[in-house]
């Protein structure tokens, strides 16, 4: 059955997955039901978790409930424990909003939650965002995950971002980061499909981000903290969530002159 499950989800496309994931997600859970992992946002036991990758497959990191990856979860427990989205009210606008978030952020008491993207079929306003429709200042916190690596004109964005956050608020924008890597790697003339997933990992990414992409969010204005959140935990619960250690969150603060 674990080969069945392999093959299936490294051909189906993720938003392909996600949409079939009322059906899908009840089986697995129920297949892989145990004790030995947890997923926290909805803290259902795993005997494994699943594999998952374009490419290169990686064993164990695909939650058979939520079917959050390992950056979704290291983000709920940095939500959860160290910010004050779920207990004080909160206006957030979240940007191509993951399914494993959007019901309990929908359902909180404490967020007045706003869904934007293009294309998503959860989301509230369609936007592009590099234009947003929205007013200065406006939200307490944005999430914008895994989205800038397709962005043509990332900085753009980032300063739409900045705009219509308020002063004081906070964002993560999380992005596939290799800490390794220096300087972020583009290249507009990579066209080919096969190319661009070769070279920068998936298909419609048009960039690999190397460590200033955190002077790329400081440039347009915002204060940023490179978070190893999982350097704040034990061992044992990095391996018991499935996290990838040393996994950096980008905390942004936009000043509050």
């Amino acid at each position: 059955m674990k080969k069945l499950f392999k093959f299936f989800l490294n051909l189906i496309p993720r938003p392909w997955l996600i949409s079939i994931s009322y059906w899908v997600s009840p089986m697995m859970a129920w297949w892989y039901h145990g004790d030995r992992y947890e997923d926290p946002i909805d803290g259902k036991r795993f005997k494994s978790f699943l594999p998952y990758g374009y490419g290169n497959v990686r064993e164990n990191v695909l939650s058979p409930s939520t079917l959050s990856l390992e950056r979704h979860r290291l983000l709920w427990l940095y939500l959860q424990n160290e910010t004050t989205l779920f207990s004080q009210p909160t206006k957030l606008l979240h940007f191509a909003p993951e399914q494993c978030f959007y019901q309990r952020f929908r359902e909180s008491g404490t967020i007045q939650y706003t869904t934007t993207d293009l294309n998503s079929p959860l989301a509230d306003v369609k936007a592009d965002i590099c234009d947003l429709p929205f007013a200065d200042n406006e939200f307490d916190m944005i999430l914008c995950n895994h989205v800038l690596e397709h962005i043509p004109d990332d900085l753009t964005a980032m300063k739409e971002m900045y705009r219509v956050m308020k002063p004081g608020g906070t964002a993560i924008f999380q992005v596939p980061l290799e800490n390794d890597r220096k300087h972020t790697f583009e290249d507009d003339s990579i066209t080919d499909r096969k190319e661009r997933a070769r070279i920068f990992g998936q298909y419609d990414h048009v960039r690999i981000y190397g460590m200033d992409y955190f002077d790329r969010l400081r440039s347009v204005g915002f204060e940023v903290e490179a978070v190893d959140y999982t350097n704040q935990l034990s061992s044992q619960e990095v391996d018991y969530y499935r996290l990838a250690t040393g996994e950096l969150i980008p905390v942004l603060t936009k000043p509050d002159f």
